[in-house]
């Protein structure tokens, strides 16, 4: 069972921020990938194809961390690790095309009919606020 995420938390997957995933590599290297994330609750979903390099690696081993930086303001961010307990088949993209209209305001322009959510239980989660102004481009 996963722990209660802190509002904080939430609010960092439930807007459009990006998150970086991290999975193992069957080396045991890790692999990383900038995400887009849902919320179910106190578990994240990630709407991703199942025979990508993120589908292979959770199959595999279920183990996952993620960061995510709120683009507003790059210093309030969160660590999160846990586990895959779940791959929900998503064929027609229903679960991605809700996360879309987040990051994109419109359905997911690809279509593919190996989509899965995988469902991650969060074993430890850290919220951060750093009192720096990020300085303009």
């Amino acid at each position: 069972m996963g722990i209660a995420l802190s509002d904080e938390i939430k609010s960092l997957l439930d807007g459009p921020n990006y998150a970086h995933l991290a999975t193992v590599l069957a080396d045991g290297a890790p692999h990383a990938t900038p995400v887009w994330v849902g919320r179910e609750g106190d578990r994240v979903l990630l709407g991703i194809r199942d025979d990508s390099l993120k589908g292979k690696n959770t199959r595999r081993d279920p183990r996952v961390a993620m960061s995510i930086v709120d683009l507003a303001d790059p210093y309030r961010m969160a660590e999160l690790r846990g586990r895959v307990v779940e791959r929900r088949p998503d064929p027609d993209l229903r679960v991605k095309d809700a996360m879309s209209q987040k990051y994109l305001g419109r359905p997911f322009p690809w279509r593919y009919p190996s989509g899965v959510v995988l469902v991650v239980e969060v074993d430890r989660a850290r919220f951060h606020k750093i009192p720096f102004e990020h300085a303009p481009a």
